[in-house]
């Protein structure tokens, strides 16, 4: 499906992909603050640097007066990553008066954004505020002493929730009650957890859970009884029969098998597919549709998602040409 983005979320995403003067696209060489969120393998990965103008006696004065991102995704993750840079820039913070930059804040400036793309902006807002602790190291700012409370590694120390995005119990607990989400759908289009497999979701200590742990568990009146969508099976792993290499069919049922679910899932996250036009050896020709076939960002799909899942689950040797 093709997503509805307002005028402004649509002209950010064209300025920058096209490089016209004034976009915020690139990266800060020595940057004083340097911050990332995301991942390549989760169809989303924003790096954000700053600089600011030092002030001589109190760190806590600097002021933030570039501000850069390199960002792979759609045209939502390339609008919001504009629209923090803009902000924070126009504002005149310093960097702990950024941190009240909230991914509403990055919304409204775009005046909107459908509700499958609010994880987006969510992600500017991750990527600042590490790019602040950065900053804090660097300057010897002691964020604990001013009340402000970032922490880096929860989502590393925590216990795992969702496996596929990697995200653990405190982080998603700390999102619930920021974004004030009360559903699984409104956790997943904010964050993403429970998008992929979704075994995660009605799993003991899983996404259901944790809502009912921060906000209590709710009576729920049922008009009909639910259906749930069945958990996508782990994908094999590459078949090799004593050394010998696969034959032409099984060669191609094992591309479309990858395709079906490494690939295909990612990009329709973000209205994007992807059709298997032709095979030809170790050659596969393929074309994007939907919202991936007019993303400028197409080619970098193609290489760091399409191309390398194929190269690391089937044969290095393959090559993938868009046609």
């Amino acid at each position: 499906m093709a997503w509805k983005y307002s005028e402004k979320t649509t002209k950010l995403f064209m300025d920058a992909v096209q490089g016209k003067a004034g976009n915020h696209m690139g990266e800060i060489e020595n940057p004083d603050g340097f911050g990332e969120h995301g991942s390549i393998a989760c169809g989303d990965a924003l790096r954000f640097t700053f600089r600011v103008e030092r002030d001589a006696e109190d760190p806590l004065r600097d002021r933030i007066v570039e501000a850069r991102y390199l960002t792979f995704g759609c045209t939502s993750a390339i609008a919001a990553s504009e629209a923090l840079c803009e902000i924070i820039e126009r504002g005149n913070y310093t960097p702990i008066e950024a941190l009240e930059v909230t991914n509403k804040d990055i919304v409204d400036f775009l005046d909107g954004l459908p509700q499958e793309k609010i994880h987006c902006s969510v992600m500017g807002a991750e990527a600042l505020e590490a790019a602040v602790f950065n900053w804090a190291q660097l300057r010897g700012v002691n964020l604990s002493e001013l009340g402000v409370d970032i922490e880096t590694h929860e989502e590393e120390e925590g216990r795992m929730v969702c496996k596929c995005f990697g995200m653990t119990e405190p982080y998603i607990k700390r999102k619930i009650e920021e974004l004030d989400l009360k559903s699984i759908p409104e956790i997943t289009n904010a964050i993403k957890a429970g998008g992929a497999c979704m075994t995660c979701h009605h799993a003991p200590g899983g996404l259901q859970d944790t809502l009912d742990e921060v906000w209590g568990r709710q009576k729920t009146v049922l008009k009909e009884l639910p259906i749930f969508p069945e958990a996508r099976p782990a994908t094999p792993g590459p078949v090799v029969a004593q050394g010998q290499e696969l034959s032409p069919y099984q060669f191609a049922k094992k591309i479309e098998n990858i395709v079906e679910h490494n690939v295909r899932p990612v990009l329709q996250r973000d209205g994007g597919d992807l059709e298997i036009v032709d095979i030809k050896g170790l050659r596969i020709y393929c074309r994007f549709q939907g919202a991936c076939a007019s993303c400028a960002a197409s080619s970098q799909t193609l290489k760091i998602l399409v191309e390398k899942t194929l190269k690391d689950e089937v044969d290095e040797r393959i090559k993938v040409i868009a046609l």
